[in-house]
């Protein structure tokens, strides 16, 4: 009969960042290994608190599956003589392979008779396998910040305490870490009266809840949440949805009891942020709110524990919150005495990078950079102003004593200061979305002062930070280079700026030349930051869903611009679908291929002879201009129609004319003439990759 397996890991006090991913990879684990030793189940879970990670597999098979296989020997000429008898290349596979000689049989290989032996090997009980695999999950766990503990080479995310390994009733045997199994749990900390000793496997999230445990995640994140609304009701208020916030608080706790605690009301006139970021960031509390702007002087937290003694436990989170909030007053008070403006200077003492100066000199540069994109874009000189005003003021903010304290504040507080400061709402507005976007699927920037020091901050950053050797290697990337890059290319698709971001990458490595920041040599950083941006546009490029031959076919070429790119891909998308296309690929893959083989100079019309070549060369004559200015206005699908109207006489080309003749003259005007079609038929991205 199937039973149940089980295995918990008993540990410290996991960070609750961990889980998720823990979870994850032992659920992954097991089902591929499972599978590897042909053992069939009817269902996997897993489960996690703070002190454990388990997983239970129902219905696991008492024996592996028997295997058969079948293994090629010998050809059959080789196997047996001219009478049929057995040579010793076949008395010798049999052996090898624990078969009688007899029991070999004939079966073709790639056209050729060759010996088979068909082996058979009968299954293992499962329980003699299970402690193996234990061991195998166990060590297949990996962490982002693993420790090890007393003398042990062994990682893992916090010490082990505990192991508990059972299948069906009986104790599945190992020892690991120095710890054997047994049949042993521990519930809640202060809540469960002792050990928790579990009969069979399938007792297991049963019994630990009678220990005051909620073994399922899901199960604890459901409570926790009906338990924060419910509260929220009770004030009239709600509670914004925050699954990050949510989950962390999931994994922090075994036993939820959310509880409603207040805000002392001389504070509530500090800016939301200044209120909500403690709550959320360093205590882990739901703010309230009545609506999404307006915030109630509340706050839920979850305790781990039950009911006892819920006012002391309310008291004591206030008092914190009022020591958070009591620091934060004073810092905004004190940051509001100075003009923001007059705290530039003083950016002069904060190092950048020991290799890249100053924030004052980066914001310098930002300045500088900024001004340069106002000019792209033919910005007015009303625009112009406060995109500079924008940059000047944009890292003014490091230096006050509250984003010292709270650095999640950065950018948020130099909005507000700023407007306190007289200074006008676009520049406030800039000020705080610069740092947009600061995640996957984080907002953008929407006014133009944003958007553009946005660019400029992030460009100058990878410029610099790539500049000095510091790239990003698997998944490391300190200094968040990727997400800096991604920034840049989803603001250029949304705003839609019609100029390549390779200028900009050439402006930023100007400046840091002109402040005498050494960099590497020009012409080897910039194709580094070319291919860098290239890579997250690809990718930002096939989340919309595009093709990743289509991708390549038009960044082979080179970005002009994001927009353009992407401009290109879509009709490249829709061309595909329609039933020219194919004699249209055909033409550019014959002429393409046709051309590499010289490199002709440029074309000379006079030592054309057939009237296929010449109505050729006549029609790209005609159309150059024409395309030329397709191209440069953005209008890829016009320049498509007009490539397509050259298809015919390329194909009656190939039927008349042999490209490559002796007379090396002819043959390199016809070289020439392939390489001109070429460049119109490419109008979308070089079609080589499409085949």
């Amino acid at each position: 009969m199937a039973k149940d397996f089980l295995l918990e890991i008993g540990t410290e006090e996991i960070p609750a960042k961990f889980t998720p991913g823990a979870l994850e990879q032992l659920a992954g684990q097991t089902n591929l290994r499972l599978g590897g030793l042909r053992l069939n189940f009817a269902g996997l879970a897993t489960y996690a608190t703070p002190r454990r990670l388990a997983v239970l597999v129902s219905g696991l098979a008492e024996k592996q599956e028997d295997l058969q296989t079948e293994v090629k020997g010998p050809a059959v000429k080789a196997a047996y003589d001219s009478a049929g008898a057995p040579t010793k290349a076949a008395l010798g596979f049999a052996k090898s392979q624990g078969v009688r000689v007899e029991d070999l049989f004939v079966q073709e290989h790639k056209g050729v008779p060759c010996v088979y032996a068909r082996k058979s090997e009968a299954g293992q009980a499962t329980l003699a396998l299970l402690p193996q695999l234990c061991l195998e999950l166990i060590r297949s766990l990996n962490f982002p910040k693993p420790m090890r503990w007393g003398s042990l080479d062994f990682r893992f995310a916090r010490p082990i305490r505990w192991l508990l390994a059972l299948y069906g009733r009986e104790v599945i045997p190992f020892e690991f870490v120095g710890l054997a199994t047994g049949r042993i749990s521990y519930g809640h900390r202060t809540l469960a009266s002792g050990p928790v000793n579990l009969e069979k496997a399938g007792d297991y999230v049963e019994s630990l809840r009678r220990a005051y445990v909620l073994a399922d995640p899901a199960e604890r994140s459901r409570k926790i949440w009906e338990q924060v609304q419910n509260l929220a009701g009770e004030v009239n208020g709600c509670v914004l949805e925050d699954q990050a916030l949510l989950s962390e608080i999931t994994h922090l706790v075994e036993y939820p009891t959310a509880l409603l605690g207040e805000i002392a009301p001389q504070y509530m006139y500090l800016p939301e942020p200044v209120l909500t970021t403690p709550m959320r960031e360093h205590q882990r509390y739901f703010p309230v709110y009545q609506s999404k702007e307006k915030l109630l002087p509340f706050f839920i937290t979850v305790r781990n524990g039950d009911l006892t003694a819920l006012e002391k436990v309310r008291a004591g989170n206030e008092k914190v919150l009022k020591a958070r909030l009591e620091d934060a007053d004073f810092y905004y008070r004190e940051d509001r005495k100075v003009k923001l403006a007059e705290l530039v200077p003083k950016l002069e003492k904060i190092v950048y990078h020991e290799k890249l100066g100053t924030v004052r000199q980066r914001v310098e540069r930002l300045v500088e950079l900024s001004g340069f994109i106002g000019n792209l874009l033919g910005l007015d000189a009303q625009q112009a102003e406060i995109v500079q005003r924008t940059a000047f003021l944009a890292k003014a903010d490091l230096v006050t004593l509250m984003v010292y304290d709270f650095p999640e504040l950065q950018g948020i507080m130099g909005a507000d200061y700023a407007a306190a400061g007289g200074e006008i709402p676009a520049v406030c507005q800039g000020i705080r979305e610069h740092y947009l976007p600061g995640f996957a699927g984080d907002d953008l920037p929407e006014s133009i002062a944003g958007r553009v020091v946005s660019v400029a901050e992030k460009i100058d950053a990878l410029v610099g930070t790539l500049g000095i050797g510091i790239q990003p290697t698997g998944s490391q990337d300190p200094y968040a280079l990727r997400r800096q890059a991604q920034g840049i290319v989803s603001i250029l698709l949304a705003a839609e700026w019609d100029f390549s971001p390779d200028v900009l990458l050439a402006e930023a490595y100007k400046l840091y030349a002109s402040q005498g920041t050494i960099l590497k040599p020009r012409e080897e950083l910039l194709p580094i930051l070319q291919e860098f941006l290239a890579q997250r546009l690809r990718h930002a490029l096939q989340e919309q869903g595009f093709r990743y031959d289509n991708i390549e076919a038009v960044l082979a070429q080179g970005t002009e611009s994001c927009s353009r790119s992407r401009k290109k891909v879509q009709i490249l998308t829709e061309k595909r679908q329609e039933p020219g296309f194919t004699d249209y690929l055909q033409a550019y893959i014959r002429c393409n291929n046709l051309s590499k083989k010289g490199a002709p100079p440029s074309l000379k019309p006079e030592l054309l002879s057939d009237d296929a070549e010449v109505n050729l060369a006549r029609e790209l004559s005609l159309r150059k201009q024409t395309y030329l200015n397709y191209l440069n206005q953005g209008q890829y699908e016009q320049a498509f129609e007009l490539a397509s109207e050259l298809i015919p006489l390329i194909e009656v080309l190939f039927q008349r004319v042999m490209i490559m003749v002796e007379d090396e003259n002819l043959k390199n005007a016809r070289l020439a003439l392939l390489r001109q079609a070429v460049a119109m038929l490419g109008c979308l991205g070089d079609l080589s990759f499409l085949v």
